[in-house]
């Protein structure tokens, strides 16, 4: 999908999220990019495979009970 330079880097490749957003859909809660994949906004990815990626979620500071 992507044709222009430099190149963004491949869906197999770790930094696959940086390729550049042909369509965004902010409404939806998703993005297309250049290299085929869709990132969603809870961080989960669709690979131009098939393949599903779940979100990439950070555990949240420790609560402390009351």
């Amino acid at each position: 999908m992507c044709s222009h330079q430099p190149p963004c880097p491949t869906a197999d490749l770790p930094d696959h999220r940086t390729a550049l957003v042909v369509s965004a859909h902010p409404e939806q809660g998703w993005s297309l990019l250049c290299n085929g994949t869709i990132v969603f906004d809870d961080t989960g990815e669709l690979l131009p495979d098939g393949r599903a990626v779940g979100p990439h979620r950070v555990p949240g500071p420790p609560t402390v009970a009351a």
